[in-house]
């Protein structure tokens, strides 16, 4: 009994502050262009694992977000990330579904997935704002062999990964100079989070605002035996954007 008091006071507390925290429908739309380094390796049919040398290149990521005062009812964010990168070692054996490939092999690792993010705003004024909640991050990714004679062979993973959120953002009130910090981390796989750090600049519209960012983003994906697939992966690196705010 004295538990179930306790959880609907914690509830009630947290829905009034989602509530206070915004008292009119909102929407934010954004965009990041993520200069990233990726690394990774890729697992052979017997689970071991084979590392691979990949690029540095562009990846993106979009993302809407509505912010409401209803109690009790998150906001909702959604943000696609394409993360896509090939890599090549020069002498490898490695059997990978069902093909025996050797020697010079090119992989292409996909770790491209969508964030589906329910959060309440615990605080939000012109010195600092603060969201927590949880999210499910979909994932939409493949490994693929090939050589130069045209053999291929690619695994895709669909699964998705339950992680907590949380956002907090600092600002200077006048100057329109903010920080920010924004973390996900994996509940159901320890090891796989997205972070990202860095400064924005907002500017005051008549119908809306808009913020220009820039920072440094880090996606680490070291999972086993994940929708039949082993891997210690990540994308990193420093990235700039912009966000509208309605």
């Amino acid at each position: 009994m004295k538990k179930t008091i306790l959880a609907a006071s914690l509830l009630s507390a947290f829905a009034a502050c989602s509530a206070n925290a915004a008292t009119v429908v909102g929407f934010k739309v954004g965009a990041d262009y993520w200069h990233a380094d990726a690394k990774g390796n890729v697992p052979d049919d017997a689970g071991n694992l084979h590392g691979f040398d990949y690029d540095t290149s562009g990846q993106a990521s979009v993302w809407f977000a509505i912010e409401h005062p209803v109690p009790l009812l998150p906001n909702l964010l959604i943000r696609e990330n394409r993360l896509e990168e090939d890599g090549f070692n020069a002498d490898v054996t490695l059997p990978f579904g069902g093909i025996p490939f050797n020697g010079e092999l090119y992989s292409t690792m996909d770790l491209s997935n969508t964030d589906f993010v329910l959060y309440y705003e615990l605080l939000d004024n012109d010195i600092v704002s603060l969201d927590v909640g949880g999210a499910y991050k979909k994932m939409n990714g493949s490994l693929r062999i090939s050589n130069a004679a045209g053999a291929a062979a690619q695994k895709d993973f669909t699964d998705g990964i339950i992680m907590g959120y949380a956002s907090a953002v600092v600002g200077l009130p006048g100057l329109g100079l903010y920080g920010f910090a924004d973390l996900m981390a994996g509940l159901d796989e320890s090891q796989v989070y997205d972070y990202s750090v860095g400064l924005g600049w907002e500017f005051d519209g008549i119908a809306l605002d808009t913020r220009v960012r820039a920072g440094y983003r880090e996606f680490s994906f070291d999972v086993n035996n994940f929708d039949g697939i082993s891997t210690d992966s990540s994308f990193k690196g420093y990235f700039a954007g912009v966000e509208l705010l309605f």
